[in-house]
């Protein structure tokens, strides 16, 4: 996976000196999880999230984009709207490294060297590389009175792991002035692991409790960036 991203990054980086029109741009906003703990509503936007990232304008209709997120995800049984998570009450908290390379695609023309307000809807598309705490919840018997055991369980915070994710979503690009852009976005990723909740960890069985049942967990950013625009004008043609 590590080879697959460096070789998209000198794939999309290996063109800057022909002076096309790049950005780089940090921005802010927030991330949820979907998965087999807590609430299930797909955009609640309650972890803060900060990303930075670069994109070349390829052309006015389509650029490419690599950029990072550091996130935080959580998921509280307390807060779902199923009646057996309210009961069983498991709780998490995950910190997520995202690195990630995409396509976007604007509805509209995006010439950035022009000088008038414009703006465009767009959409995106991605692969990356995700690095989270590997979670799993551990049972064991807690007293209670003489010869009474409670069963429960302790959330344990193991070593980093490595996995892959699918990026997708949309969102609106406007041209501030002829060097400034804001981006207000809303991104979905899939990812390759059942794990981020550690409900659906890899081990001994008698040590870890495995419950995940609902696939591969999910989780979403929501957020707004700004970019400054540089390079010189570019002739949107065919090479």
């Amino acid at each position: 996976m590590n080879r697959l991203l460096i070789s998209l990054l000198l794939l999309l980086t290996a063109n800057i000196a022909s002076a096309q029109i790049h950005e780089v741009g940090v921005g802010i906003g927030g991330a949820n999880y979907v998965g087999d703990v807590g609430s299930t509503q797909i955009i609640n936007p309650t972890d803060f999230s900060f990303h930075a990232y670069y994109r070349w304008n390829r052309s006015p209709r389509h650029s490419y984009r690599v950029s990072f997120l550091q996130t935080k995800i959580s998921g509280n049984d307390a807060k779902s709207d199923m009646g057996n998570r309210k009961q069983r009450g498991y709780s998490f908290k995950n910190d997520i490294q995202q690195l990630s390379v995409g396509i976007e695609f604007n509805f509209f023309e995006f010439d950035l060297h022009e000088e008038k307000f414009a703006l465009t809807p767009f959409l995106y598309l991605g692969v990356s590389g995700i690095r989270y705490d590997d979670l799993y919840y551990k049972a064991f018997e807690q007293p209670i009175e003489e010869d009474i055991r409670l069963d429960k369980v302790d959330l344990v915070r193991g070593k980093k792991k490595n996995s892959f994710a699918i990026p997708f979503g949309g969102g609106i690009k406007i041209r501030a002035t002829p060097q400034l852009n804001i981006t207000a976005e809303v991104l979905a990723n899939y990812t390759n692991t059942d794990n981020l909740d550690g409900s659906h960890p890899k081990g001994d069985r008698r040590e870890y409790y495995s419950f995940g049942k609902n696939g591969n967990d999910w989780f979403f950013y929501s957020g707004i960036s700004i970019s400054y625009t540089f390079g010189k004008n570019p002739c949107y043609c065919a090479d």
